[in-house]
């Protein structure tokens, strides 16, 4: 019998839009295996015109942690799981050394078409062993704290989640069945983006309203700020007070202490905090009352407050921040000179206000400021944004330096030339999610 001495990893993060996924060799074997029907509760083909663009392999995404020796020391925090934070941190840092990208792409697909993306995903990797499938589920409630494996049992626990994340459980639901009729014999873990969060104290996630209402602050994008409150660690060591502001089509910022999450903008659901690209983000409670009174049905406020708002209503069309920065300022997209669109650049100052005001917040939060990130689609690419968003925040030392800011980069690089950190940090939920099945596993 042959020896195992690797073990691939498929992360897959279905999104209302895409199916993003990555294929990781680690190079120690799987701990144990866990079958899906005894877990309790808990080469590429080739084509004669070559893969496609979405395929193509992913070594950019593949950079390991340093270990948490290299970082300066892990967080002694208990984790959600009762294991130590600084336990899963060498656990995580270990694996992260040891694994290496086979596969990874980003794959566009309609919400009502991701069983047949998984499929094709899973048939472009049938030329390599998959021991274990990772896939993100954006909302796990009150149920799920950790990583799960999946079975009939917690599948159904997800599917019932999806009235607090319509747009994403569901799409993760026909994710993981798509995966299980595929290759039934293979553990699959749930990664939610709530567990993250779950360090939140009684402050922070609690609403004024009456407790039997089960009506609480839950916070997302955990996988990413699991990936990237580590690669800062890596940066400037242990114990520091940071604010990750995760800015995408989705958007919100965290607040950490030593790693873990002490705050968040998003809350029941991924609608609460920041203005995104078409989510309002914070709304007096009234004006939904308001609309109700006025015959607006509760399909109809959701429609609004979560595909006609934010961003795209305040620009008048657009949720893409980069034609939203070219409206506004037509002749540089990093001036302020030579003003365009009224409503594009009063979409840019709605968009940077909200978020400038959420930092100075978490700031007092946290007692002070050690370190600033951006990272995700926006924070990684728009200079002006991180400028914009920094411009009001110098009386907390936050200082940005125009030339290191202007650069055009897309690796991890600090950006600063005050006393706060800044740092612009590429997210990368599929090594995470990978890290975190072969922890499981």
């Amino acid at each position: 019998m042959a020896v195992q001495t690797s073990v691939n990893i498929l992360a897959i993060n279905p999104g209302s839009s895409s199916l993003k996924f990555g294929l990781y060799e680690f190079s120690e074997p799987l701990r144990k295996r866990c079958h899906p029907e005894t877990a309790e509760g808990h080469e590429v083909p080739e084509d004669v015109e070559g893969p496609p663009e979405y395929l193509q392999d992913g070594s950019s995404h593949g950079h390991p942690l340093r270990s948490a020796t290299e970082a300066g020391g892990p967080s002694t925090v208990l984790s959600p799981s009762g294991a130590s934070a600084a336990q899963d941190d060498r656990r995580a840092s270990a694996a992260q050394d040891e694994s290496r990208p086979l596969l990874s792409g980003n794959l566009p697909v309609a919400a009502d078409k991701m069983e047949d993306a998984v499929r094709e995903v899973l048939a472009r990797a049938n030329s390599r062993d998959i021991h274990a499938v990772g896939c993100r589920v954006v909302h796990g409630g009150a149920e799920f704290s950790a990583p799960t494996i999946v079975d009939d049992n917690v599948l159904a626990k997800i599917s019932a989640l999806a009235e607090l994340a319509p747009l994403h459980n569901p799409i993760a639901v026909s994710a993981i069945n798509a995966v299980r009729h595929a290759l039934p014999s293979i553990p699959i873990v749930a990664v939610f983006d709530t567990a993250f969060h779950r360090s939140l104290p009684p402050v922070a996630w609690h609403y004024a309203i009456p407790d039997d209402l089960n009506i609480r602050r839950y916070g997302f994008h955990g996988i990413s700020y699991a990936w990237v409150s580590r690669r800062l660690t890596a940066h400037i060591g242990p114990g520091k007070r940071a604010v990750i502001a995760h800015l995408g089509n989705g958007a919100s910022v965290c607040a950490l202490h030593d790693g873990v999450s002490i705050d968040t903008s998003m809350g029941l659901t991924p609608a609460e905090g920041l203005v995104m690209g078409t989510r309002s983000g914070d709304l007096d409670p009234g004006a939904i009352l308001y609309l109700l009174r006025n015959g607006k049905s509760s399909a109809e406020i959701d429609d609004l407050l979560n595909h006609r708002s934010g961003l795209a209503a305040l620009s008048g069309g657009t949720s893409d921040m980069k034609k939203i920065v070219e409206a506004a300022y037509p002749k540089s997209a990093s001036s302020d000179a030579e003003a365009g669109d009224p409503r594009a650049i009063l979409a840019l100052d709605v968009f940077c206000y909200r978020i400038s005001k959420y930092i100075g917040a978490y700031a007092a939060a946290l007692g002070g400021l050690d370190a600033l990130v951006f990272t995700a689609g926006i924070g990684e690419h728009a200079p002006l944004v991180r400028e914009r968003i920094c411009a009001n925040l110098n009386f907390l030392g936050i200082d940005i330096d125009e030339a290191l800011n202007r650069a055009t980069r897309s690796d991890e690089r600090p950006i600063s030339r005050g006393p706060v950190s800044i740092f612009v940090i590429p997210t990368n939920e599929e090594l995470q999610l990978a890290n975190e099945t072969y922890q499981l596993v």
